[in-house]
């Protein structure tokens, strides 16, 4: 092989392909091969590196020089599928804002809920030495950590992993919900209805407590019949309209924005109009159903801006990270014509 050969071979290998030959992470290569100083690594491990080097033709070059003295100003946000839903781009918005402004670049990777494809995102941003990683999932859930993660600094977004020892931010479903509540007792409603999800989720349970308290704080008893299980969405709603006629209840808090839509196809065929025979208020704030409903729906937004800022605040140390391991970000209301 030529000289120019063996350069252009050399140049295609990357860490990634060292450590498998190696047997060890991404992270104990990078550190063997830019000799990072104060780093245990066994001799065993240092030896399977530098004969894979030696075998692969590895070669680091100035961006990895660069990283390697600890310089990157990358920010690495792994999701699952946050660029495809509704909300798409208002976490990675908020990560990004606050990136530029504290001098990094985000990198981010969409993964779809493929684990090789997540795995391998990690690795690539492992060994561009980012400064740590987001990880966010695209509703909130309690989630099992890629082991690669706990390599580098990381917040969890959106999601959380209990006894993990990493720092979450997820939405305060509790005081969503308990507001979600509040703004229909200032209207001066009594007897207030709850659509809530069937699906297993901390927005269900967290969401029913929050509606809870806010009755109790009212001096409201509450009462059981006036929840309705339904399917989180628009035909969960269409449904359930029946069931909330007959329930005599004057305003509903529904568990998201399409679950309150079908509830509007529903109302509408019973001849009712929101807001002066019903009042309706949701979750999420979905613009493209909460404003362009007829009339716009009251709701209550998730922080998913916030979360994604918050985030990158968290990771590199910009604010405090004393709180709990993990952090409610609050749910805002956002007032338009249904109540």
């Amino acid at each position: 092989m030529s000289t120019s050969e063996h350069s252009r071979s050399a140049a295609t290998v990357t860490m990634r392909d060292v450590a498998k030959a190696a047997g060890v992470s991404v992270t104990t290569v990078s550190h063997v091969v830019n000799e990072k100083p104060g780093v245990r690594i066994g001799e065993e491990a240092r030896r399977r590196v530098h004969e894979a080097v030696a075998e692969l033709g590895y070669r680091t070059n100035a961006l990895a020089k660069t990283l390697s003295e600890g310089s990157s100003r990358f920010i690495g946000l792994v999701a699952d599928a946050i660029a495809t839903t509704p909300f798409a781009g208002q976490i990675i918005q908020g990560a990004q804002d606050q990136a530029w402004k504290h001098g990094y670049v985000l990198l981010v990777a969409n993964t779809d809920g493929n684990r090789a494809a997540e795995d391998e995102a990690i690795a690539m941003m492992l060994e561009h030495q980012v400064r740590g990683i987001l990880y966010s999932t695209w509703y909130h859930r309690e989630i099992q950590v890629p082991d690669a993660l706990h390599q580098t600094d990381t917040v969890l977004v959106d999601c959380f992993a209990r006894g993990s020892g990493l720092p979450a931010l997820v939405p305060d479903e509790e005081q969503g919900g308990r507001t979600a509540a509040e703004e229909l007792l200032a209207a001066g409603h009594r007897r207030i209805a709850f659509i809530n999800t069937t699906t297993p989720s901390p927005a269900r349970t967290g969401r029913l407590a929050g509606y809870r308290s806010a009755l109790e704080a009212a001096g409201i008893a509450f009462d059981e019949s006036l929840v309705f299980p339904a399917a989180p969405e628009q035909k969960g709603g269409y449904a359930a309209a029946p069931r909330l006629l007959a329930s005599g209840a004057t305003a509903v808090f529904c568990h998201n924005d399409r679950v309150a839509m079908g509830l509007y196809d529903g109302l509408r065929e019973h001849g009712l109009r929101v807001p002066d025979d019903i009042a309706v208020i949701g979750f999420d704030n979905q613009e493209v159903i909460s404003a362009h409903l007829s009339p716009p729906l009251s709701t209550v937004a998730l922080p998913h801006y916030e979360l994604g800022a918050a985030g990158v605040r968290l990771l590199i140390g910009a604010e405090p990270s004393s709180e709990p391991e993990v952090r409610r970000i609050a749910c805002p209301p956002v007032r338009r014509d249904s109540i």
